[in-house]
């Protein structure tokens, strides 16, 4: 059974539609799919139809959330998974919406210093690599570099220009952690923190800090991430066992975006069985 709970599409930084996403996802037989665009519901309802109309008849099961992004005390970049939330409790939608305006001057800021350094990028080349209005992210500023020449691919951008660690590099206004997580449950849904010590890219979160969320009521740890070590795979899975947390896998896929193939890690459906029983409401999308 092939589970994979973190994907993203055209709604945010992916490079697919949510119909292809799941026309892709079906011919690849996943059995269940979650769609989690950063900061945003915009895809679910392209999805939902795309999934209850495909000509296949397929089984797949489609459950809607969102990448939600925080940042602790320190500024540090934490991501957390809302799986199977009612997109209708206004508090969590309104933190969405602040979070993606707050994106948008934080992108002129990134583009001024860039300027400043003599990389001729604008604005609306960023918006012309997105679709729509889908969440303004770094990746779209990635693809408008490659687009004028400066660097060959996504990676390089953030590996050169856009990388945490970069004198480029700005934040932007997202709820703490332990925000989402209490806006994500008041919605009747669960909280996954994603990747949590994804060193491979530059993002990893203290130890102290992962025992906060677990006590602030966090429901589940992505594990089996390919920004993950072996070694902070077993890690995590310690400290998922100790406290009784769910354990997932995931792809983390964006399309073309990035190396990521969907289901190239995927969640124990037990441990999914888990997960979906801590949700307030069986939400999850049939045919």
């Amino acid at each position: 059974m092939l589970i994979d709970l973190h994907t993203h599409t055209t709604a945010s930084d992916g490079t697919d539609s949510p119909h292809l996403l799941i026309d892709k996802a079906i011919s690849r037989r996943i059995d269940v799919l979650a769609l989690t665009d950063h900061d945003t519901v915009g895809g679910w309802e392209e999805a939902t139809a795309a999934l209850k109309e495909h000509p296949s008849g397929s089984n797949m099961e489609l459950v809607l959330g969102s990448e939600v992004s925080c940042q602790d005390e320190d500024g540090t970049s934490i991501h957390m998974l809302g799986l199977l939330f009612d997109p209708k409790y206004t508090p969590l939608i309104e933190e969405f919406e602040k979070t993606r305006e707050h994106r948008v001057t934080r992108m002129s800021r990134i583009i001024a210093r860039l300027n400043e350094a003599g990389i001729d990028i604008t604005i609306d080349e960023v918006y012309a690599q997105k679709q729509g209005d889908a969440t303004l992210g770094r990746p779209h500023l990635a693809d408008a570099l490659v687009a004028k020449g400066h660097v060959a691919s996504r990676d390089e951008a953030f590996n050169i220009f856009l990388h945490n660690g970069s004198k480029y590099y700005i934040n932007h206004y997202s709820p703490s952690p332990e925000l989402a997580i209490q806006l994500i449950k008041e919605a009747g849904g669960v909280a996954v923190i994603a990747h949590p010590l994804a060193s491979r890219s530059g993002r990893t979160i203290k130890s102290e800090t992962l025992l906060k969320l677990i006590n602030a009521g966090l429901d589940g740890i992505e594990v089996d991430h390919r920004d993950h070590s072996e070694q902070e795979r077993s890690e995590l899975l310690r400290l998922a066992i100790e406290h009784d947390l769910v354990v997932t896998g995931s792809s983390d896929y964006h399309g073309t975006g990035k190396l990521n193939q969907l289901a190239e890690f995927t969640t124990n459906p037990q441990h999914w069985e888990r997960l979906e029983a801590k949700a307030n409401a069986r939400r999850v999308v049939k045919r």
